[in-house]
């Protein structure tokens, strides 16, 4: 097949893993940069141009979309959608996993266990807000927060007044939610593909330090998930309409309780971890769901 990974960087670990694996798979492997792609936006034939030339005869594309350029990336799948061609990340999964209230919204509509979450644009009295999530300590987070950026423990009321009022004052979008003290600064990320969790690790933050991701020193162990564990993965998952997900987990006294659900999880950290090819699972699932060569000439509405 002839896919295409969509990606600003081709030298980040996630996107050479993806091609090295789809080559030993042999396939014909193209890493485009999302931001230099354009749209022929027509209702006869319409294309996606890179660099001067159409992007013609993809089988399908893995999208490897930043925060920062979220709806454009959108944007360029859709027109990928558009022409027929698969897309592992689908556009509107993307869209509703990038917006963080929208995802806990929907999570928390199918019973999926989360924190207590409070959200407002405007509250006068920030101290309610707090007694909503169970006091302090909480966890104050930026809804454009990415990699543990934007996101504050309030170890008391008057400090998450503080924080709650400086975002306020800066026009800010977050969410406050309890802080699950049981779960010791340690989360599991479990690596979904479809409808199985091929990799699971436990992530620890480090001395003093609550955000256990691993771009802040935290440090990653491979774990056994129990079926309550795995099942809730699966399933946060499929409720946002993702394909591949990385899905954040803490462990609490009432069972597990999602935090995040990334619609473009890195490798690196769970392949190492895990000692599992997680790039090879990811192409094998677009062998078994995309259809070579069935829409390289024809656009669909």
């Amino acid at each position: 097949m002839k896919i295409a990974i969509l990606s600003r960087n081709k030298k980040l670990y996630s996107t050479r893993r993806l091609v090295e694996a789809g080559k030993l798979r042999g396939h014909e492997m193209h890493v485009i940069d999302t931001l230099k792609c354009n749209m022929e936006i027509t209702s006869v034939k319409p294309a996606v141009w890179y660099k001067g030339e159409e992007l013609v005869g993809f089988d399908a594309v893995i999208p490897r979309i930043g925060a920062s350029i979220t709806n454009y990336g959108m944007a360029i799948i859709r027109q990928f959608e558009m022409m027929g061609v698969y897309c592992l990340t689908e556009s509107n999964a993307l869209g509703r996993s990038r917006d963080k209230l929208r995802a806990l919204q929907l999570l928390s509509r199918k019973g999926i266990g989360m924190p207590k979450t409070g959200f407002a644009h405007h509250v006068d009295n920030t101290k309610e807000l707090i007694k909503r999530v169970g006091g302090a300590p909480l966890v104050v987070k930026l809804l454009a927060g990415t990699q543990g950026r934007g996101v504050v423990l309030a170890e008391t009321a008057k400090a998450g007044e503080s924080v709650i009022d400086a975002f306020r004052e800066l026009e800010a979008d977050f969410l406050v939610q309890e802080f699950i003290k049981e779960a010791g600064g340690s989360d599991i990320r479990c690596l979904v593909i479809g409808k199985k969790v091929v990799a699971a690790m436990e992530r620890t933050a480090q001395a003093g330090e609550f955000r256990s991701n691993l771009h802040r020193g935290g440090t990653a162990r491979l774990i056994k998930l129990s079926p309550k564990e795995r099942k809730t993965a699966i399933d946060a998952s499929s409720i946002l309409g993702l394909n591949i997900s990385g899905v954040d987990i803490l462990r609490s006294e009432r069972g597990p309780l999602v935090m995040e659900v990334n619609s473009s999880p890195g490798l690196e950290g769970i392949e190492k971890a895990t000692n599992k090819d997680v790039a090879d699972a990811i192409i094998e699932y677009v062998e078994l769901n995309a259809k070579p060569h069935h829409n390289r000439t024809k656009g669909k509405g």
